[in-house]
């Protein structure tokens, strides 16, 4: 199982989609408030279509209270930013790895990524992208850290 931190979250149909696929990766999922929009609001549970209650999540007040609580797992801690050069692909990843995600339009604080900064990770874009989705890169990282980990996981539906 990965862990999959949202930090500061807006817009709850990315939020949403994530839970999915937490869900459906055998995946846990944390929420770092503040967020823009209510975890109850009907969006995140929309797209996260009726996988919602099977969702293993867990809400923190702040990012204090997310750090305080896993400070002794901060080596396995990896952030999804565009400030640096070192693609997901050169990371190894392990079950239990953090993949940290910021809020779509304000990305990771510079100040948490530079706990362990050798584990800012970027995904290769084209000269004109300047980020993805946010559920898209959840997605792109995730999955490749189950594909480096695939014969310790249980996954059994072939989509």
């Amino acid at each position: 199982m990965f862990n999959i931190v949202l930090v500061h979250p807006q817009i709850p149909q990315n939020t949403g989609s994530i839970g999915r696929m937490c869900v459906n990766a055998d995946c846990k999922l944390h929420i770092v408030k503040p967020t823009m929009f209510e975890i109850s609001d009907k969006s995140v549970k929309r797209a996260g279509l009726d996988y919602w209650h099977l969702l293993d999540v867990t809400v923190w007040e702040n990012l204090d209270a997310f750090l305080e609580a896993h400070k002794d797992k901060l080596e396995r801690f990896f952030f999804a930013t565009t400030k640096t050069k070192k693609t997901y692909f050169e990371a190894s990843f392990k079950p239990g790895d953090f993949l940290f995600f910021g809020g779509e339009s304000t990305g990771l604080p510079m100040e948490l990524m530079q706990m362990k900064w050798e584990n800012a990770i970027t995904i290769p874009m084209g000269k004109n992208g300047r980020s993805l989705n946010q559920a898209t890169s959840a997605g792109i990282i995730l999955y490749d850290a189950i594909r480096q980990n695939f014969e310790t996981f249980k996954l059994t539906s072939w989509s």
